[in-house]
């Protein structure tokens, strides 16, 4: 039967239910390990009773009404946000490319209120992943993402990842900003060293740019802090967040200083759907989880309990695994392998993952998980090892 749906996904042949906890279920009845969350997504698991109720509650009353009218548990998302981090304000979106899109233009907004409109352009990074619209394509710079549509859209210098030499020379008269993830997710799950951090952050001062991070994949709690750039000591100017603030449901954010925000005037941005009454609902539900005490410290519990799990996979297996990344419960593991394979051998253990550039899986469950699950993880994973150890060795043999 021919698909009605775009051929934009390379889907696995796999369909899903339902979903407790940590658990995807398949309308056979099948069992899996969730290890992807929806990319991030599903942070506090699949069926949370209390995002569950706050959605349906919230449903019960009212759905949508614009951003022409106030919108109570908009203001309180927004000032829950800004209340715990280096932000003032915030605008709310259906996604994160659509917050990397807010970010974008309020570092351009900024320079022009400023008397400076020549100053649009931003420095970006190799292997970064911004989204998927022209804008964020061009920001992110990857060749296959950029391919077949048009014309580049102008504004964005990339450079190396880490090179700071190089984002001396790429700061001109014309440069706004410069944008980076903390922690690179789709790229490889590469962790930006602090001390490169603490530099950017200097450029910026001295040169009057401003720092923007892309938090959408590592924020929210996922590296053990709320936000990845709190590891650094350093505090940006523009920040896009989405993912696991909505904990399944769409919601993204773009904050801010109001220093950073002072162009974005009446009128000069919009959005329909964003910040609507269902969203606002979940998005203040995954607060309460994510901001009572101790969550936080049990991510970072979870996190080395996993890491060092997979550090000793990684000597078991030195032929299959050759670096293990990442902070908190957004890990990596770099292959030796395809990393098609391994994360073929992890689904036949029903354990799901996704995969990353420069041949590297994301283990990235839901920061709910406990001690049980993550050594039956581990277990699964060793035993996904061993399957790709076979059958690289019976390859080897047969030639």
């Amino acid at each position: 039967m021919t698909s009605a749906l775009f051929p934009t996904f390379a889907r696995a042949d796999l369909a899903f239910e339902r979903g407790e906890g940590i658990r995807l279920f398949t309308p056979e009845g099948e069992e899996y390990l969730d290890f992807a969350s929806g990319i991030a997504v599903n942070s506090l698991g699949h069926s949370h009773p209390h995002l569950v109720e706050a959605l349906t509650e919230q449903a019960k009353r009212l759905w949508h009404v614009s951003n022409i009218y106030e919108i109570p548990e908009q203001s309180k998302l927004g000032e829950r946000l800004a209340a715990a981090t280096f932000a003032d304000v915030a605008f709310f979106t259906n996604s994160g490319a659509e917050a990397l899109e807010a970010a974008i233009k309020t570092a351009r907004r900024y320079h022009f209120a400023n008397g400076q409109p020549e100053r649009y352009r931003l420095i970006t990074f190799e292997g970064a992943f911004h989204g998927r619209t022209l804008a964020t394509i061009a920001a992110g710079g990857q060749a296959k993402y950029l391919e077949g549509f048009g014309p580049k859209v102008d504004g964005f210098d990339q450079v190396p990842f880490g090179d700071l030499d190089a984002v001396k020379a790429a700061i001109g008269p014309e440069t706004a900003g410069i944008l980076i993830e903390p922690l690179q997710g789709e790229g490889g799950v590469r962790v930006v060293p602090n001390a490169f951090m603490r530099a950017l952050r200097d450029l910026c001062d001295e040169h009057g740019l401003l720092l923007i991070l892309d938090e959408v994949q590592s924020g929210v709690g996922r590296t053990g802090k709320l936000f990845a750039y709190e590891q650094s000591g350093i505090e940006p100017d523009i920040m896009a967040i989405a993912k696991g603030i909505g904990g399944g449901f769409p919601v993204g954010a773009c904050l801010a200083t109001n220093e950073a925000a002072k162009g974005m005037v009446h009128g000069t941005h919009g959005t329909t759907f964003g910040g609507n009454p269902l969203a606002m609902a979940v998005g203040n539900a995954v607060l309460d989880i994510v901001l009572a005490p101790g969550f936080l410290e049990h991510v970072r519990d979870a996190g080395l309990r996993f890491k060092q799990g997979l550090a000793r996979i990684q000597d078991t297996f030195p032929g299959v695994v050759d670096e293990i990344r990442g902070e908190g419960l957004l890990l990596g593991i770099k292959c030796k392998v395809p990393n098609k394979d391994l994360i073929e051998a992890l689904r036949d253990q029903h354990l799901l993952c996704v995969g990353a550039g420069d041949n590297v899986i994301r283990l990235i469950p839901p920061l709910i998980i406990e001690t049980p699950d993550i050594d039956l993880a581990l277990q699964r994973i060793e035993d996904a090892c061993a399957a790709v150890a076979g059958a690289q060795a019976t390859v080897e043999a047969g030639q």
